[in-house]
């Protein structure tokens, strides 16, 4: 499988299937690139899907608690688009993935061509991310696949209508069977930076949203999430009035993005940029 070299030597695995519109898919804290498998399925034939793991997650180096941090993976993702030739890209990040989105915008704007927020915004619920915070790191007690594919159901809060087998593709996803136990797919070592960053206060990043200006900006949100509350999402709208917006209902956080409320947002933002880029290109012609 592709992967290229970062600023620090550290080998960072990625896939690039498709030719077109180049999309980069950034994916949440503890997942990888197969986060965007769901989406792939229903990509139109003219987009050209790049999707990163992260350092520390899916087969890309594990290089420490101190290096898995938004700047460095926001440079990480930079770099990988400097390896591909790609002067734009358009971003969908989900949860950090977002986030690292934005940090782009304010300090690469030039490279983005586009951002969809996939349930993350500037400013996060304590509440949502302490949940998460009972899981990053540790070892499932299950002692199969299988036993954790039951658990998926009640472990996820917020999702219902879920068929069993969409729990099974989630289970092989984000844990590897080992010898007589349950494995992660990413350094357990996230745990200490995420521990920090709760250790104080979460201020917001209007800052880093507003940077986003100019660019075409989608919003999808699951409608019971616990991570992106729906008065941060209508601040967001409120602020950008031209973001796609879509909120998937049974659906916590994140969405799995091939809901038809997803796809249908995905497709009028990948449509605007389009648009963008050809009249850019006009007005460059004339």
């Amino acid at each position: 499988m592709p992967s290229f070299r970062a600023n620090d030597g550290a080998s960072l695995h990625y896939s690039d299937t498709g030719h077109g519109l180049a999309l980069l898919a950034l994916a949440g804290l503890t997942r990888d690139g197969r986060d965007f498998d769901y989406l792939a399925r229903h990509l139109p034939p003219d987009v050209r899907l790049i999707r990163l793991d992260s350092r520390g997650r899916g087969q890309s180096d594990w290089t420490g608690p101190d290096t898995y941090s938004v700047p460095q993976e926001s440079a990480d993702a930079l770099a990988l688009l400097d390896h591909l030739g790609l002067q734009r890209a358009a971003i969908i990040g989900s949860s950090r993935g977002g986030l690292l989105g934005m940090v782009l915008a304010a300090k690469a704007h030039d490279r983005l061509s586009g951002l969809c927020f996939n349930d993350v915004g500037p400013v996060l619920e304590r509440n949502g991310l302490m949940r998460i915070g009972t899981y990053v790191g540790v070892d499932p007690t299950a002692a199969t696949l299988e036993e954790v594919a039951d658990r998926m159901s009640t472990a996820m809060p917020g999702f219902d209508h879920v068929p069993d087998l969409r729990w099974q593709e989630e289970t092989v996803r984000h844990y590897v069977q080992l010898q007589g136990r349950v494995g992660l797919t990413y350094d357990p070592a996230l745990r200490i930076p995420f521990d920090a960053a709760m250790a104080g206060p979460l201020p917001p990043a209007w800052e880093l949203f507003e940077a986003c200006a100019g660019l075409p900006l989608a919003l999808i949100r699951g409608a019971t999430s616990d991570v992106l509350s729906a008065e941060t999402a209508t601040e967001m709208r409120r602020r950008r009035p031209d973001t796609i917006f879509a909120e998937v209902p049974h659906r916590g956080h994140v969405p799995f993005l091939d809901e038809p409320e997803a796809l249908d947002c995905i497709g009028e933002w990948l449509a605007q940029i389009r648009a963008a880029e050809l009249t850019a290109c006009q007005k460059d012609i004339a």
